[in-house]
């Protein structure tokens, strides 16, 4: 079995002029996967070239790939992943993963940019304040979910009203009100993010549903988990499918 010439032209266009050293010490297992990945995949899946390398990102941050997140970080930025925007990927992770997890995969981007003269900070992307976060995250609740979020921040038991404070004011008023993605890209990342890491069913399934009512349908998330499947593996892949499917009931 030999590389396809489709599987070829794509690995170049992701890393120009770069051999792998797996087709010297695993040439039959790059070949299958290549092949896979970087073909079959490729013409099944509906999505351009950046959506799919922002999902890929994404997923790779969900599911701890820091190798190869470092390896496709520049590979995104060549097929026209802007650094702002990997960027707020990376930000937007925090919420769902938590910084324990993410703060490796900030330290490499920043390598990354550096290493390839990418002056930081990039231009900032907040649109909000330490007084107005609250109620401009509100306020994206409601667009992307619905009316029913209008007061969340005040509802539920008293022991735990903190918590729907916080999901209003920090993961939506500190990084959904940000510029740099919008709502449409922050909503499948989000749920890249949830596949990706595993056993958070409930909350995919119900990110799933928001995504459909924002425009990104059913058919798209599939393409998205068609996509990942080869980074995450099949099991969270079924998963994410399932998910997809209750949702859309």
């Amino acid at each position: 079995m030999t590389l396809t010439q489709r599987a070829i032209d794509f690995h170049e266009k992701m890393f120009p002029g770069y051999v792998s050293d797996f087709l010297r010490t695993d040439p039959e297992f790059i070949e299958r996967f290549d092949n896979f990945a970087f073909d079959e995949v490729i013409q099944q899946v509906n999505l351009d070239d950046k959506t799919r390398m922002i999902a890929i990102l994404s997923a790779l941050l969900g599911q701890q790939g820091i190798d190869e997140f470092k390896a496709m970080v520049p590979a995104a930025m060549n097929l026209g992943v802007t650094p702002i925007e990997i960027k707020e990927v990376v930000y937007q992770s925090v919420a769902y993963l938590g910084i324990g997890r993410v703060f490796p995969f900030l330290k490499a981007v920043n390598e990354i940019f550096e290493a390839q003269g990418i002056p930081l900070p990039l231009e900032e992307q907040a649109t909000t304040t330490t007084e107005n976060r609250l109620e401009k995250g509100e306020e994206v609740q409601v667009a992307i979910i619905g009316e029913q979020m209008k007061g969340f921040a005040t509802s539920g038991s008293k022991e735990f009203q903190h918590i729907n404070k916080w999901l209003v004011d920090n993961c939506f008023g500190d990084y959904y009100t940000r510029t740099g993605l919008d709502h449409k890209q922050r909503e499948m990342i989000t749920f890249c993010f949830l596949a990706a890491q595993g056993g958070c069913e409930p909350q995919l399934t119900s990110h799933a549903g928001i995504n459909m009512r924002i425009g990104n349908d059913k058919q798209y998330l599939i393409d998205i988990i068609s996509q990942i499947l080869p980074f995450i593996g099949y099991p969270r892949s079924l998963n994410a499918l399932n998910c997809v499917n209750t949702a859309s009931k």
